[in-house]
């Protein structure tokens, strides 16, 4: 069992990396339990995200692998879209889909520290017979999505590894496409979607 949060995180290797950051803090560890656990419910409720963002924030939809709708707590092997406010793949139908391809959580009100990690990679449209992968980043590319209480202080943290542009295999639109779109998150267009999304999941 992984007793780290950070231990959750792809190594990087290749292509750029992000990492956004909210804290919040407590009187007591008891105060920061509670907040830990409504954070780890919203962090689980993929298809409320943009609610929990606020105004001008990406959508966000869960999905099972098939691409059909699912409302409830996200699982492992699960799919998500996320409906950028900018011009839509074709690959993706206008979406940008990624898997969940990992969560793992330790919960102990008593101990120093417990957290959940959620980690996500783009994958193909599973809604189309296609090979190419749905996303502005390539497959190597990863998401982690960590809510972590530590003692009396709880955090929310979005962390990119191996972000790289999705634009050898893609056809030519999707190729521009992705390029622009990967180029304008690296030059932190994608930072006020990360920082919202994570004061959302700590908003009390």
């Amino acid at each position: 069992m992984i007793n780290d949060a950070n231990q959750t995180i792809p190594d990087q290797e290749d292509g750029g990396m992000t990492d956004f950051i909210h804290f919040a803090d407590f009187e007591t560890r008891q105060e920061a339990h509670k907040l830990f656990l409504l954070a780890k419910s919203r962090l689980k409720d993929i298809s409320n995200w943009h609610q929990f963002s606020g105004r001008g924030s990406s959508k966000f939809s869960l999905t099972d692998a098939q691409g059909n709708e699912l409302y409830r707590m996200a699982e492992r092997g699960d799919l998500f879209y996320v409906n950028l406010p900018a011009p839509g793949s074709i690959a993706g139908d206008g979406l940008d889909w990624v898997m969940i391809e990992n969560i793992q959580e330790h919960e102990d009100a008593l101990a120093e520290t417990e957290f959940i990690a959620i980690t996500v990679r783009p994958v193909v449209n599973p809604r189309k017979a296609s090979e190419a992968v749905a996303n502005f980043y390539d497959h190597h590319a990863t998401n982690t999505f960590i809510v972590e209480r530590y003692l009396n202080h709880v955090s929310a943290a979005v962390h990119g590894r191996n972000e790289v542009i999705n634009n050898t295999e893609a056809n030519i639109y999707d190729s521009i496409r992705n390029t622009i779109v990967a180029l304008s998150a690296r030059k932190g267009l994608s930072g006020p979607q990360w920082k919202a999304l994570a004061e959302g999941l700590l908003k009390e």
